[in-house]
């Protein structure tokens, strides 16, 4: 491994310790989702009760808003152990098999990313969520023949930010599918008040929610912006955080008081200035700015369509006029990519 990705790899290790360290560990602490965790707890209460494992769920949301969170406090709730892996870790069936045929009763098995499972293993993971058995296929060609393993009863719980790409029969056999909506400013204003008491870092109210302000909705967001704000205030400001330390720590770091970022930014001023404030496909969008087009239509573009800047049309992008206003760029004449002819 290069110099450059074991560095990438112990950053992104660092940010996974700190993101777990602040994590809730039971339902009554998780900020938010009111109605989803009253679903959740009914079904809890109902499975220790009976005594039985509970039902299985999908867990789907644009990213960082706490699905693995979630599924990690199912299992604490139900008091029993946690197994957690990822759709695109399941290369072969083996992998599952190996897996599923030692997991104990009434177990939560997390998979995350569940839409990147691969077709085959996906059809071995249906006897499992329906029937609690695991069919393996034994021999090839004539003599070939399918052979049953029984396996104890486990609830699963997958988590997906595409909802759509998970397939119609895997769906079917989740019990609880359930969405979870992006934040409003006073709910991350109490995480990152939380956060900074883990942290043991002063921060008053104001300095969370300008914080807050800036979080795109997402806890994840939220805990990353305390971190770099926290450095700030401990090196500039005697590590007290309020709302002038956040204000300059955040200004520092370029993320505006809407929380847009370099690159949303970018994606914006493409669209009003390069293409006149559209139409304008994501492909060509992404081609200027030297990112994905996915990475543009999963992580940036749902967020500034909730801001109220970006229209997607069946002809392309289009820029919307609360755009325009924040950003201080005056219309093209016709209002397109290009000129009106008459």
């Amino acid at each position: 491994m290069s110099a450059d990705r074991l560095v990438s790899a112990r950053i992104s290790d660092d940010e996974q310790q700190f993101e777990a360290g602040l994590r809730p560990r039971r339902l009554q602490d998780f900020t938010g989702q009111e109605r989803l965790k009253e679903n959740l707890q009914i079904a809890i209460d109902a499975a220790r009760q009976r005594g039985e494992a509970m039902d299985h769920v999908l867990l789907y949301g644009p990213p960082g808003l706490g699905k693995t969170t979630l599924a990690s406090i199912i299992a604490q709730e139900l008091e029993v152990g946690f197994q957690q892996t990822s759709g695109p870790v399941l290369q072969k069936k083996l992998d599952l098999s190996g897996i599923l045929s030692t997991i104990q009763d009434r177990q939560v098995f997390f998979v995350d990313e569940i839409h990147r499972l691969l077709p085959d293993i996906e059809e071995m993971l249906y006897s499992a969520l329906e029937d609690f058995r695991l069919d393996i296929l034994i021999g090839t060609g004539p003599g070939a023949r399918t052979h049953s393993i029984p396996i104890k009863h486990f609830t699963a719980i997958g988590a997906t930010t595409r909802q759509g790409l998970v397939s119609a029969p895997l769906r079917g056999r989740f019990g609880l599918v359930l969405r979870l909506n992006h934040y409003d400013v006073p709910e991350l204003q109490h995480i990152v008040i939380r956060s900074a008491q883990l942290l043991d870092t002063d921060i008053d109210a104001a300095g969370a929610a300008e914080v807050a302000r800036r979080s795109r909705g997402t806890p994840r967001i939220a805990n990353r912006l305390l971190r770099r704000v926290r450095d700030y205030a401990q090196v500039r400001a005697g590590g007290r955080i309020d709302a002038g330390v956040a204000t300059k720590a955040l200004n520092l770091l370029e993320v505006d008081p809407f929380g847009l970022d370099e690159i949303d930014r970018k994606i914006m001023r493409t669209v009003l200035e390069k293409f006149g404030g559209g139409p304008v496909g994501i492909n060509t969008i992404a081609a200027s700015i030297g990112e994905e087009p996915e990475t543009i239509e999963e992580v940036y573009e749902p967020y500034l369509i909730q801001l109220g800047f970006l229209h997607r049309s069946p002809r392309g992008r289009m820029a919307t006029d609360g755009a325009y206003e924040y950003f201080q760029v005056p219309r093209r004449f016709g209002g397109g990519a290009q000129p009106d002819l008459f």
